[in-house]
C-alpha cells in the first residue's frame, strides 16, 4: 500500500521495505547469487567479490570490475573501467532527484544516493506519481536499503554455492536483474517512455550485428531521440 499524506516518515520508510521485499528483492538476490558464482569463477576471494556487492552495488559495474580483474588489469584501470559503468546514473539521478522536495534531501540525499539502481528508480519512477512528495524520500530509502541490504549476503551466498550451479544458470540468475527492469517500464504511463522502450528494443538486434560493443549506447541514443521527437509530433496531432 502506498504512503498518503498523512502518513508518518518512519511508515512511509517501512513502506518501502515492504514493497521491497517480493519480486524485487527476489530478482536482486537472484542477479547477486549468480554473480557471487561469477566472482569464484574467475578466481577472485569470497571477500573481494563479496565487497562490490557493499561498496558498488550495481551489476554491471561489478561484472566488468571482476573481468578486469581476472585478466591482471591494472587498479586504475579497473577503477575507471568500473566508474564508467556507472555513467548511465547520472540520467538516472537527474530524472529521480527533482521529484523528492528540496528541504527532504538537504541531510540524507549523498548518503540515500548509493541506494540507487535499475530496480529502485524504475519502481520509483513508476510509482512516484501515486506517492506524496513529503513521503517518497522515506519510501526510496526504505526501498533502495532494503534492496541494497540483501545484495551482499546473497553474493557470499553465490560464492559458496559456486560448482553447484551450472554455468547457464548463473548466467541467468544475472540477467533477470535488468530483465526486471525493463518490465517494469512496461507499466509506465508516459508515452515517450513506452515509444523508446519499443523503438531502442527493435533497433537493438541491428545495431548489435553492426556495433556490438556500442549497440547499447547507439540504441539508447536512438530511442530515447526518437520517441521524444515522436511524441511531440503525436502530441501536434492530439493523439
Amino acid at each position: 500500500m502506498s504512503p498518503s499524506a498523512q502518513t508518518p516518515t518512519r511508515d512511509a520508510l517501512w513502506a518501502g521495505c515492504r514493497d521491497a521485499v517480493g519480486v524485487p528483492a527476489a530478482v536482486l538476490v537472484a542477479g547477486m547469487i549468480g554473480f557471487g558464482a561469477l566472482g569464484h569463477a574467475s578466481g577472485l576471494s569470497i571477500g573481494l567479490t563479496t565487497a562490490t556487492s557493499f561498496f558498488i552495488y550495481a551489476l554491471p559495474g561489478q561484472v566488468v570490475f571482476v573481468e578486469m580483474v581476472a585478466l591482471g588489469a591494472s587498479g586504475f584501470a579497473v577503477a575507471l573501467a568500473a566508474a564508467l559503468t556507472a555513467a548511465r546514473f547520472l540520467p538516472m539521478t537527474l530524472t529521480l532527484v527533482p521529484q523528492i522536495p528540496k528541504e527532504d534531501r538537504r541531510h540524507s540525499l549523498y548518503a540515500s544516493a548509493h541506494f540507487i539502481s535499475m530496480t529502485s528508480w524504475a519502481v520509483m519512477m513508476r510509482d512516484f506519481a501515486r506517492i506524496p512528495a513529503s513521503q517518497r524520500m522515506a519510501y526510496f530509502t526504505g526501498f533502495g536499503m532494503t534492496c541494497w541490504a540483501v545484495s551482499t549476503p546473497a553474493t557470499m551466498l553465490g560464492y559458496l554455492l559456486a560448482g553447484h550451479v551450472p554455468t547457464p544458470v548463473t548466467i541467468g540468475l544475472v540477467m533477470l536483474n535488468p530483465l526486471f527492469f525493463l518490465l517494469s517500464f512496461t507499466e509506465v504511463r508516459a508515452r515517450a517512455s513506452r515509444l523508446a522502450l519499443l523503438i531502442g528494443g527493435l533497433s537493438g538486434p541491428i545495431v548489435y550485428g553492426w556495433a556490438p560493443g556500442w549497440s547499447i549506447l547507439i540504441c539508447g541514443l536512438i530511442g530515447g531521440t526518437a520517441a521524444f521527437f515522436l511524441d511531440l509530433a503525436l502530441d501536434k496531432k492530439n493523439w
